[in-house]
């Protein structure tokens, strides 16, 4: 007998006509679904997640509510009346601030990629904001109150086509942007040498280069042309330049899935310059046939079972965390500046997954080995509350109290022989500097997963807390997975122009 457990209600989108309907989030045979109904086209029932237990275990990291002063939308000034997800821009009932902004500088691209949605070569129109235009969603990005943006992507299409990105990211640093980096297939990079530094020069701090394998059939399924030789020359010349690289694979099951472990260890190779690998599967957000996409369906269980498999059993599932289980860093490094945090990846729990792996001849180490991250964080918890209390040299005091208990936590037996974690550790908290938390990231590999929406699995709690942002041309500041479920279109049309004559040929370069 199956048995189906009720867990909660929610709001989501009929995948054919894109409009909000109820929804049942329900536990059946050990998977998480999502069921609805329209009532014009039918009954939908989609995978969520593969294991109920690690969608339950993750539900132990449930966010903080951290919402925004200042919402550019009220959420009930819509003429239907309707709540989320029907007037993004960030509205009043966004719990969560705004960690990573990102803007769109072109439409354009030097690829016809099939699982992208840029789309100018298709609709003959143009999407490109002007430089003012972009200054000014950088300064709707920075005005959000408690919280200013600290990280900003250009995204596209592909931003390298811009002939003034230095000038933008440039503009980005003026803005007080802490953090920029750039989305992009890497072409530019490749057939440009001085490019990469060039562009760090210029303040850009990330390449987030779309790496979907390491042999050339990915690349002939996803991209249409295989790209591995640029893709590698890329890396090379963000390695002399000194820019650092995030791998982004974009995994469809059936081209990539059997390659996450030799995108694992090809990071590992680069480690010098490869900062992390963020493994994206693909989002259903066109009208993709319902059986197609049960049958090409990635969720997150799935991807950590890849990563278990495809790496000799080295990381396991319970490596990974999602990214609200860091909060305490960030709450207790704020408790210590006597000031709100400036970023808290307070994302919903079913956003993301990840973990930190270390290289220790030729074995991968998962922090996890070494470090019990549950009760370091509970520590953090703790001191953050004495530290918000107060009292007489309550800094010194905890920072000393901080030093013994690392020792404690740590175990030395697992720890890399060539990492002095407790040192990095004690760094980054009485530093508190970029380059103490650099010391740790240099050592170390983030492997990461996020799941982006689609009408398919989406779910208004998770867009309740989103914290990556689309700033757009007409002020407004919306979720991720809303923007490519809902707003891209609308906004592509209303912002856009027909390409004249001589334009067209900005196409082609």
């Amino acid at each position: 007998m199956i048995i189906l457990i009720f867990i909660k209600k929610t709001m989501s989108l009929c995948p054919t006509c894109f409009e909000p309907v109820e929804a049942e989030v329900y536990e059946e045979d050990g998977k998480i679904w999502i069921k609805k109904e329209c009532p014009e086209h039918g009954n939908f029932n989609n995978t969520y997640w593969t294991n109920a237990e690690l969608y339950k275990r993750v539900n132990n990291y449930n966010p903080s509510i951290k919402p925004i002063k200042n919402p550019q939308v009220d959420a009930s000034s819509n003429e239907e009346g309707l709540g989320c997800p029907n007037n993004c821009g960030l509205c009043s009932d966004h719990e969560t601030a705004t960690v990573l902004g990102l803007i769109d500088v072109t439409n354009r691209c030097n690829l016809k990629c099939p699982i992208c949605f840029a789309n100018a070569a298709v609709s003959k129109r143009l999407f490109e904001p002007s430089v003012d235009e972009i200054r000014q969603m950088l300064r709707n990005l920075r005005d959000l109150n408690p919280t200013p943006t600290p990280a900003i992507q250009y995204a596209g299409g592909e931003p390298t086509i811009r002939k003034d990105l230095p000038e933008l990211i440039k503009i980005a640093k003026e803005e007080g942007f802490s953090h920029t980096q750039i989305a992009t297939n890497g072409l530019r990079l490749a057939r440009k040498e001085s490019f990469a530094k060039e562009l760090l020069d210029a303040g850009l701090n990330t390449v987030y280069l779309a790496f979907d394998g390491v042999t050339e059939e990915p690349y002939i399924n996803n991209r249409g042309k295989n790209l591995l030789p640029q893709k590698i020359q890329a890396i090379e010349n963000c390695r002399k330049a000194g820019l650092g690289v995030v791998l982004v694979p974009t995994l469809v099951k059936g081209i990539n899935n059997d390659q996450v472990g030799d995108i694992i260890q090809f990071a590992i190779k680069n480690i010098d310059i490869v900062h992390g690998v963020n493994f994206q599967p693909v989002s259903f957000a066109g009208r993709t046939p319902q059986d197609q996409v049960e049958e090409q369906r990635i969720t997150m269980p799935d991807f950590i079972d890849l990563v278990h498999t495809q790496t000799d059993d080295q990381v396991d599932e319970d490596d990974f965390y999602p990214p609200a289980a860091a909060e305490p860093i960030s709450r207790f490094i704020g408790a210590l500046e006597g000031e709100e945090p400036s970023v808290t990846l307070n994302c919903h729990q079913h956003c993301g997954i990840a973990t930190y792996i270390f290289i220790d001849e030729g074995k991968i180490i998962p922090v996890t080995r070494f470090i019990d991250v549950d009760r370091f964080m509970n520590f953090l918890d703790e001191n953050a509350e004495r530290l918000e209390d107060g009292g007489f040299g309550i800094k010194p005091r905890v920072l000393a109290r901080a030093t013994r208990e690392i020792t404690k936590i740590l175990d030395r037996n697992k720890t890399p022989e060539s990492l002095d974690i407790s040192k990095i550790l004690v760094n980054v908290f009485k530093d508190r500097s970029y380059e103490a938390l650099a010391d740790f990231h240099h050592n170390s590999l983030l492997i990461s997963c996020m799941h982006f929406m689609d009408p398919f699995n989406f779910d208004e709690d998770r867009i309740k807390k989103c914290v990556i942002h689309y700033a757009v041309t007409d002020g407004r500041i919306i979720p991720f997975c809303t923007m490519n479920s809902m707003y891209r279109q609308e906004i592509e049309d209303e912002f856009s122009v027909p390409f004249e004559k001589g334009q067209k040929s900005k196409l082609k370069e």
